[in-house]
């Protein structure tokens, strides 16, 4: 029995194997932030593969805070309807549904509205400066993340993903390299930490416990004055106990950095975050063969292995690796033809 194919069950979400769909932008909505038709074949099609789970792309609680105008949206109760059926399509064919819950903060590049950040601090010298946000921004932000919630819950998901990695507001609020403010939301690391608590806090109100919660992370800012894991694994101390289940871990993206990649470059961040915060964790970046994701799941460096650029390229990945590790697993009954 292969690890990578054996089942895990966190809470009432039970995945047939350890395979997760990383959360990518399809940039393929419109400005009103409804799913289409490219977005029901794009997941689908993932599910036909056989990934176990797969978590849909950044989808804004808030229309300025889409990361470009063609991002997904949740921010209205007309969106429920299109991606309740990515759900019930994806489900048909074994996989399990998540939605990854965002606001872009400083990097947005919508043009919409203007943009907002903890700080006035831009992200590069080609960005805007962004609205420093007072309380009641705080307070509206959250409300939306709630709210989005609510919506992802009557849309059928099975597992909600916020997204505090790569830059975006929460990652903004959590890094001291974007965060510089002088109230209770900024300074020491439990302060930077208020804002992403107080969400947690607000999506559980309407989040049934009976489902997992997932935060994403950036535990490395690559910057040397920026967050690094030792210091993700204190603040997703502070939040955990508030409802959260599942931690995915990534890296980067909260200011230009250089970052030297390879294949399984964010393991070890990973494994740290795993045994420093005791809850399980996703792990990933850049990983192509099977065995890597095999080693790394039976070393308990992860839980389960996201894939994202390789689930692109190949949607039908999981089908091709079960074979490569002699590990049988059924077939959709149309492709069975082409399994040997």
């Amino acid at each position: 029995m292969t690890k990578l194919f054996t089942n895990i069950k966190i809470k009432d979400m039970d995945l047939k194997n350890r395979i997760v769909m990383a959360p990518m932008c399809m940039y393929s909505s419109n400005d009103n932030g409804h799913v289409n038709e490219w977005h029901y074949i794009h997941y689908a099609t993932r599910a036909i593969g056989g990934v176990g789970l797969i978590l849909l792309e950044a989808t804004a609680v808030e229309k300025r805070g889409r990361i470009s105008n063609r991002d997904l949206g949740i921010w209205d109760d007309s969106h429920v309807e299109g991606l309740a059926k990515i759900v019930d399509e994806c489900k048909k064919h074994g996989a399990k549904v998540g939605i990854q819950l965002g606001h872009a903060g400083r990097k947005s590049e919508t043009d919409s509205k203007k943009i907002i950040a903890p700080s006035s601090i831009p992200f590069d010298d080609q960005s805007p400066t962004p609205n420093e946000m007072d309380r009641n921004d705080i307070k509206k932000v959250i409300q939306a993340f709630k709210k989005g919630a609510e919506r992802a819950h009557k849309a059928g998901f099975d597992v909600i993903e916020i997204h505090g990695a790569h830059g975006y507001l929460i990652n903004q609020f959590l890094s001291p390299l974007a965060n510089h403010r002088k109230d209770k939301y900024g300074g020491n690391l439990k302060n930077r930490t208020r804002f992403l608590k107080e969400i947690i806090q607000e999506v559980r109100t309407v989040w049934p416990i009976s489902k997992p919660l997932i935060v994403r992370v950036s535990a490395e800012d690559y910057v040397e004055d920026g967050n690094h894991p030792e210091d993700l694994v204190e603040q997703l101390n502070i939040v955990k106990d508030e409802g959260v289940d599942i931690i995915n871990v990534s890296s980067g993206a909260v200011v230009p950095a250089k970052i030297t990649t390879y294949p399984g470059y964010q393991i070890n961040f990973a494994d740290i975050i795993k045994k420093g915060v005791n809850l399980p964790v996703i792990g990933g970046g850049l990983i192509k063969a099977p065995e890597m994701a095999e080693e790394i799941l039976g070393n308990e460096r992860a839980d389960l292995i996201f894939l994202g650029r390789e689930l692109l390229r190949n949607p039908y990945w999981p089908l091709e690796a079960a074979k490569k590790l002699n590990h049988d697993i059924d077939w959709p009954i149309p492709y069975e033809r082409s399994k040997k």
